[in-house]
């Protein structure tokens, strides 16, 4: 079942230690198949460098598992809220990478200093309102979801692949699972240049808006021209 899917998402999987992004068995990436109603996910609990497509968990739009013999990522839920709320996505990324987790321990949005960022964040990427003991004590991993598509009600996920997780770290997504990963690259880049910027000019300013307009909107939106 799924087979093509589960190949993408192994190999995005397993792209994330390659691109130090995780250690041991933090973080996950999912991919989704709309038509069928179903997400494949990495399992709970096992090491990238032993993860093989056997393990990969797939789960229907309520969380029920339908294929394997795994628990799915403890993530899940955070991951299916979002593909529920985020219609035009097909992959999602959430990892602890140390730059951008950096930024989500302190609970600030990452502001938008240069065209580094601007490539491919249409401006600051944000961070969640800090979770509430209730939202904790509840369905924490839903809640976690449901936090980040707050976050986004005056926002567009097409044009912000990603966000920050107050006090946990960063989540991801894109076309496909692998884009996903793409984007949590390039978000860990985009945290590391920034604290960066910080240290060097604690006052430093965010990029003007029609630099951020000009270097996002050729690479995105139907007139984009870079590339072939």
């Amino acid at each position: 079942m799924l087979e093509k899917l589960k190949d993408a998402v192994l190999e995005a999987n397993l792209e994330l230690p390659r691109r130090n992004l995780v250690i041991y068995d933090w973080g996950n990436v999912s991919g989704v198949d709309r038509d069928k109603g179903m997400i494949v996910i990495k399992p709970s609990g096992i090491p990238y460098k032993k993860m093989k497509k056997e393990h990969l968990v797939v789960v229907d739009f309520n969380g029920k598992v339908i294929e394997g013999t795994c628990k799915p990522s403890v993530d899940t839920k955070t991951h299916l809220v979002l593909y529920q709320s985020f219609t035009n996505i097909g992959g999602i990324t959430h990892t602890h990478s140390q730059w951008a987790t950096i930024w989500a321990q302190a609970c600030r949005s990452i502001p938008c200093f240069g065209t580094t960022h601007a490539d491919d964040f249409y401006g600051e990427i944000p961070c969640t309102e800090k979770f509430t003991r209730e939202q904790i004590e509840s369905d924490y991993e839903q809640e976690t979801g449901n936090a980040i598509v707050e976050r986004f009600k005056t926002l567009n996920p097409d044009y912000m692949p990603g966000v920050l997780a107050a006090s946990h770290g960063p989540f991801t997504w894109g076309k496909d699972s692998l884009e996903a990963v793409h984007n949590s690259v390039v978000l860990e880049e985009i945290a590391k240049m920034a604290l960066g910027t910080l240290t060097l000019i604690p006052e430093a300013s965010p990029i003007s808006s029609y630099l951020l307009e000009k270097h996002f909107f050729r690479k995105h939106g139907p007139n984009a021209y870079f590339g072939q």
